[in-house]
C-alpha cells in the first residue's frame, strides 16, 4: 500500500495515530455534504413539482424528464469513478474531479431552474432534461471522489462511524435548511419563475461554499492511494462491477442502499403533493420538512453511540424498523389529514438518519475487504457504482410518485380539485410506499449480519 512522507505527517497532524480524527479534517470533510446534500435534495422535493404545476409538463412526459438523465448519469459513474482512482494512483489525491465539479455544478443547477417558459411547454421540459443532466454529471465528479476519500482518509473502522456520523450530521443540516428554506425562499419571491430561480442562486452560493472547503481541505488530506492500473481505464470501468461481483458484503450493502434510497426518495418526492393537495397549503411543505430533518440532526450521535455499542448491523436494523413503522402510521392521513402527521414524519426523520449514517460506513469497511479479496484498493471504482446506484435509486423516487399520479388521473397545471384515487395516490405514495420498501431492506440487512459477522460487534 503506497504512502508518502507527506500522507504519513498528515495523519500524525489529523491524529489518527491516537484513533480520532481531527476537528479540522471532520470539518473539512463534513462541510462536502453541504453540497451533495443539496443537489441531492432540492431537485428530488421540487423537480417533479416545477414540471408539472409551473411548466405544465404532463405527469407522464415529466417522468421522462427525471428518468432520462439520470440513466445517463448511471453509465457515467462508474466511468467517473476509474478517472479518480487513476489520479489517486498517480498523485495520491482526487482533488482534480472534485474541484471541476464544485465549480460547474452551481452554475448548471440555477440553468435548470430557469427554464424559458415562454418557449413553449415541450420546449422548457427539454431545457429542464438537458441542464439536469449537465448539471447531474458535474455533481458525479465531485461526489463519486468525495465518497472514496473515507476509505483514504484512515483505516480504522471505528473512525469511519465518526467521520460517517459528522458528515451525515452536516447532510441533515443542510436538507434541513435547502429543503426546509428553499421552497420557503421561492414563496417569498414571488413563487414562478422567478421564485425558483432566486432559490436555485441562493442554494448554489452554498453547494459552491461547501464544496470548495471539501475539496480544498479533506480531499489533500488522504493517508492511502488506489492501486489502481494506471492506462488500463476500461478495466478500471469494469472495477466497480468486477467488486460487486467478487466482494458479497459490497454486493448486499448496495442492494440495502437502494432499497432504503428508493424509500426516502418516494417520500421525498410526494412531500409536495402531500403539502398541496392534502394539507391544502403549498408552503405546508416547509413544515413536514422540518419534522422530517431537524430530528435527524439531535440524534445523529445517539446512532454513532449505539453503532459502537452494538454494532452497525443491529443499529442499521433498528433505524429501518422505526421508519417503517413511522411511515406506515401516516396512511390515515387519507381520511383524517392534519396537523398530527409532523409527528410520524419526525419519527420517520429519527430513523432516517441511522439510515444513511450507519451504511455509508460500512462502505469503506468494503473497499478493504475487496482489496483483500481482488488485491488492489479501487475506492474510486466502488464509490462511482455506489454513487451510481444511489443516484438511480433517489431518481426512481419522482418517477414512482409521478407514475402513480399518471395512473390516477392526477391533473397537471396547479388544478385544485384532483379526483379521489389521485389523492389516494399521494397519501399511499407517502407512506405505504416508503414502508414496503424499507420493510423489504430488512431482510439484506440479516444478511448483512450474516455475511460480515463483525458488523454486529460494537464497532
Amino acid at each position: 500500500m503506497t504512502t508518502t512522507r507527506a500522507h504519513g505527517e498528515a495523519a500524525r497532524d489529523d491524529g489518527r495515530s491516537a484513533g480520532r480524527p481531527s476537528g479540522r479534517m471532520l470539518a473539512s470533510y463534513s462541510a462536502g455534504s453541504v453540497g451533495t446534500g443539496a443537489f441531492s435534495t432540492l431537485p428530488g422535493l421540487v423537480l417533479a413539482y416545477y414540471l408539472t404545476d409551473s411548466i405544465g409538463v404532463a405527469a407522464a412526459v415529466a417522468t421522462v424528464v427525471v428518468l432520462v438523465p439520470k440513466v445517463v448519469d448511471v453509465l457515467a459513474y462508474p466511468l467517473i469513478g476509474a478517472i479518480s482512482d487513476r489520479a489517486s494512483h498517480r498523485t495520491g489525491y482526487r482533488t482534480g474531479l472534485m474541484l471541476f465539479g464544485a465549480l460547474a455544478l452551481p452554475l448548471l443547477f440555477v440553468a435548470t431552474f430557469s427554464a424559458p417558459t415562454q418557449w413553449g411547454t415541450a420546449l422548457a421540459g427539454v431545457w429542464v432534461m438537458g441542464f439536469f443532466l449537465l448539471a447531474s454529471l458535474a455533481f458525479s465528479c465531485f461526489q463519486v471522489p468525495y465518497l472514496a476519500l473515507p476509505a483514504e482518509l484512515t483505516g480504522d473502522s471505528g473512525v469511519r462511524v465518526t467521520i460517517l456520523a459528522w458528515r451525515v450530521a452536516v447532510l441533515a443540516a443542510t436538507i434541513l435548511v435547502v429543503g426546509g428554506g428553499g421552497p420557503a425562499l421561492r414563496e417569498a419571491a414571488g413563487g414562478g419563475a422567478t421564485g425558483y430561480v432566486v432559490m436555485a442562486v441562493a442554494v448554489s452560493a452554498l453547494m459552491l461554499g461547501g464544496m470548495l472547503w471539501a475539496t480544498l481541505g479533506s480531499g489533500r488530506r488522504t493517508v492511502l492511494r488506489a492501486d489502481a492500473q494506471v492506462g488500463d481505464l476500461g478495466r478500471q470501468y469494469r472495477d466497480g462491477l468486477d467488486a460487486l461481483r467478487v466482494t458479497r458484503p459490497f454486493r448486499l450493502l448496495v442492494g440495502l442502499f437502494c432499497l432504503q434510497a428508493v424509500a426516502t426518495a418516494v417520500m421525498l418526492a410526494g412531500g409536495q403533493y402531500v403539502a398541496t393537495y392534502i394539507l391544502g397549503n403549498e408552503a405546508a411543505l416547509t413544515g413536514l420538512f422540518l419534522a422530517l430533518i431537524a430530528p435527524a440532526l439531535l440524534v445523529m450521535p445517539l446512532w454513532a453511540r449505539l453503532a459502537h455499542a452494538r454494532g452497525k448491523v443491529p443499529a442499521l436494523a433498528t433505524a429501518t424498523i422505526l421508519f417503517t413503522v413511522s411511515a406506515l402510521m401516516l396512511i390515515p392521513a387519507g381520511m383524517w389529514p392534519g396537523m398530527w402527521v409532523h409527528v410520524p414524519v419526525a419519527f420517520a426523520g429519527v430513523a432516517y438518519a441511522g439510515m444513511q449514517a450507519l451504511p455509508m460506513s460500512m462502505l469503506p469497511d468494503t473497499t478493504d475487504m475487496d482489496r483483500e479479496l481482488g488485491g488492489r484498493r479501487r475506492s474510486g471504482a466502488m464509490s462511482g457504482l455506489w454513487t451510481a446506484s444511489e443516484t438511480g435509486s433517489m431518481a426512481l423516487g419522482p418517477v414512482v410518485v409521478l407514475a402513480l399520479l399518471a395512473v390516477t388521473g392526477f391533473r397537471s397545471g396547479g388544478v385544485a380539485d384532483q379526483p379521489e384515487p389521485a389523492l389516494w395516490a399521494i397519501i399511499l405514495g407517502f407512506s405505504l410506499v416508503p414502508a414496503l420498501l424499507t420493510a423489504a431492506s430488512l431482510l439484506v440487512i440479516r444478511a448483512l449480519g450474516r455475511e460480515h459477522p463483525s458488523w454486529t460487534e460494537p464497532a
